[in-house]
């Protein structure tokens, strides 16, 4: 039988669920060191999930070193791009899928979580132009952002050092889900809930003029709701990239 005193487990649980949890509302979700496994915070969250298409394809090529190569210049860069934030609360990697959480409390920070998706859209047309002069093969990410008032709890043991976090709502299981429709079929590579888009559209149409509104196409699906996608590019970094990426 494996080693585990399931009677000591069974005091744990209930003190677990006869826990008085207290849960405090804050505008701006706190660094983990406030997070304890008595409390939860509630707060504006948006999450970003960069997913690669057809990934079992790729993982099943039998050159193993090339596939390597690849997974890590996609992971390396997003993350780089995903990191450089002080609204940053949680970076990973699952497998194929690259994603960050960040606390939203102002609709600035919805803004440049927008830029973020689109310098990672950006980076993929440099990637797969590197990829095609190694005679590697493309890759393609769908790329979902949803927001939301979410609450955050600090799980696992206690006393055995491992725990995180996890979030209790919409922004990240949504944001998860809505990468998986980017790129495929007539849908762009980014896609966004239509709560994160209302909240940076009107500032990127008084950075940009009402052109930007041009730039997306409202979707609807009943397991998603109403979302918007599109492909744009910063127009700087892809002439960089077309004129052939000389320094």
């Amino acid at each position: 039988m494996a080693s585990y005193d399931y009677k000591a487990g069974k005091k744990r649980v209930k003190e677990i669920l006869n826990n008085d949890l207290d849960v405090i509302g804050e505008n701006r979700l706190p660094t983990d060191e406030k997070f304890t496994f008595d409390n939860s915070y509630k707060s504006w969250v948006s999450a970003i999930f960069v997913d690669i298409r057809d990934s079992s394809i790729l993982f099943t090529d039998e050159d193993e070193k090339k596939v390597s190569k690849i997974i890590r210049s996609f992971t390396s860069e997003v993350v780089e791009i995903l990191k450089g934030d002080d609204n940053l609360r949680e970076i990973g990697i699952r497998g194929d899928c690259v994603y960050s959480v960040y606390t939203t409390p102002y609709l600035n920070d919805e803004h440049e979580i927008f830029e973020k998706c689109v310098m990672i859209n950006t980076y993929m047309e440099m990637l797969n132009k590197l990829l095609k002069e190694k005679s590697f093969p493309e890759i393609f990410v769908g790329i979902g952002v949803s927001t939301a008032m979410e609450m955050v709890v600090k799980a696992g043991r206690k006393d055995a050092g491992i725990n995180n976090k996890v979030w209790i709502g919409d922004a990240v299981s949504k944001a998860s889900n809505l990468s998986s429709l980017g790129n495929k079929g007539i849908i762009g590579a980014m896609v966004f809930s239509s709560f994160s888009y209302d909240c940076f559209i009107d500032i990127e149409i008084k950075n940009s003029g009402e052109e930007a509104k041009k730039w997306f196409k409202r979707e609807y699906k009943e397991e998603y709701g109403t979302y918007y996608h599109s492909s744009i590019t910063f127009t700087e970094f892809i002439r960089w990239i077309n004129e052939g990426m000389s320094n």
